[in-house]
């Protein structure tokens, strides 16, 4: 518990219909009592309280709601109180600086959910899940980040580092009766453990992709020649006359997002320059935008004119020279103006003029995303600090696994499993340092 009882404003800045000042720390209820009209102490934990603040010359500052929480019951497991107060930024400011004068200090960012963890109210996990639900943009994203903050992620972790733990004490206890030959872990049994643990982590580091992109948004490029209807096929996407639709080729010159929730996930969708050759100097600056925005896309959207001779295979050459190129990333061909011309291509078919074929393309868009990943029941990884530790997880556990297998000695053995709990520990923050714990709440709000 740290000593201290630190304020700060934990709604946004800006005007707004009410802000919510936070209090937190063990003279939580008393510095409040000093600038509100009644006294706190003896108040029950989770009740609210009607009354006033008045500035140090008595002159009315506002009328407040303030709910108070006792030690253990509150999101930082301190005593903590929310001043409720009108949205004005100069009332917020007066209310503040009056806990500040009464012996407040102004937290830090993430300071309040720091405390949390520190008192044991939420992993670090958990805690790093409270920044995701604040930024949470679509349904994916918000799903992520409540399963991590209920504890789904870090259960699991726990449960396998447990086994670990388990298997790696008898390891270790073998070798304290390496004389007599005694045998405590059962061989068999710890490479199988270690194979299932192995299988896991590497299913959650796979997962990372795809729980990056819900988190970020799916970039989504759609490239193609001029005229070939990428802008229209935007503008459908959105249902909205987004981009500059024209019959002269070269008419998008730079690159134009937008973002579209498609069942939950959102996907920033990116309308480039279309591709030629010899392009006068401010077109041909738009096409090497699109090239670039092709490279750093998650999805690109191939586009073919099914009433431009020779397209189709012109594309399907290109197609192939991404798929080799960016084997990482998802490469949808795409023929547009079907209701024009047919073509006899497994790929999918639209008119982006007349909407035919767009929602196959969405439920498209969202299938080559999710992969083989259930949403639903499935944990998806989304932080870049638990996929660099999962990986480091499974480096240590494949050295343990090769090990079981050649027969290595006990000691080595004991070794790469403790490595693979150490990684663990790190994601839930069962092992953690200062610096750690810095830059992790370093990137959170004030007040929250």
């Amino acid at each position: 518990m740290t000593n201290d009882t630190i304020c700060a404003l934990a709604t946004p800045n800006g005007i707004g219909a009410i802000g919510v000042i936070r209090v937190s720390g063990k003279e939580a209820k008393a510095i409040t009592s000093n600038v509100f009209s009644k006294s706190l102490e003896g108040t029950v934990s989770h009740t609210s309280h009607f009354g006033t603040i008045k500035n140090e010359e008595g002159a009315l500052v506002d009328e407040v709601l303030v709910t108070v929480f006792d030690e253990g019951k509150s999101f930082t497991g301190e005593e903590s109180v929310e001043i409720g107060c009108h949205g004005s930024p100069y009332i917020q400011q007066q209310v503040i600086q009056l806990l500040l004068s009464s012996g407040c200090r102004m937290a830090q960012p993430g300071e309040f959910t720091q405390r949390a963890f520190l008192n044991g109210q939420m992993d670090l996990s958990q805690a790093e899940a409270v920044a995701d639900l604040i930024a949470a943009q679509s349904r994916g994203a918000h799903n992520i980040a409540i399963k991590q903050l209920r504890g789904n992620f870090s259960n699991k972790l726990k449960e396998l580092r447990e086994k670990l733990i388990h298997f790696a004490s008898l390891v270790e206890l073998e070798l304290d009766f390496a004389e007599e030959d005694v045998e405590f872990a059962d061989r068999t049994e710890l490479k199988t453990l270690v194979s299932d643990v192995l299988a896991y982590i590497k299913r959650l580091a796979q997962s990372f992709e795809l729980g990056n992109a819900i988190k970020n948004g799916v970039p989504v490029a759609i490239v193609g020649a001029p005229n070939t209807g990428k802008s229209t096929l935007l503008n459908q996407l959105l249902e909205d006359d987004r981009a500059i639709v024209s019959n002269i080729a070269g008419t998008t010159r730079d690159v134009i997002e937008e973002t579209l929730n498609i069942e939950g996930l959102l996907f920033r969708l990116i309308d480039t320059a279309g591709i030629r050759e010899n392009a006068e100097e401010i077109e041909a600056l738009g096409i090497e935008r699109s090239k670039d925005m092709m490279r750093k896309a998650t999805v690109v959207l191939c586009m073919a004119d099914a009433t431009v001779e020779n397209e189709v295979d012109r594309v399907a050459s290109w197609v192939e020279d991404l798929n080799a190129a960016y084997p990482e990333k998802i490469i949808l061909p795409v023929i547009n103006k079907v209701d024009v011309a047919e073509i006899s291509r497994d790929w999918l078919q639209i008119s982006a003029m007349e909407g035919t074929g767009i929602e196959a393309l969405k439920k498209e868009l969202v299938s080559a995303v999710q992969g083989d990943f259930d949403l639903a029941e499935e944990t998806i990884v989304s932080n870049a600090r638990h996929y660099d530790a999962l990986l480091r997880t499974s480096d240590a556990l494949q050295k343990a696994l090769e090990g079981l297998e050649t027969g290595i000695t006990g000691d080595f053995v004991a070794m790469d499993i403790r490595q693979a709990m150490y990684e663990l520990g790190q994601i839930t923050g069962d092992i953690s340092t200062d610096d750690l714990l810095g830059n992790i709440f370093a990137k959170f709000c004030i007040g929250k």
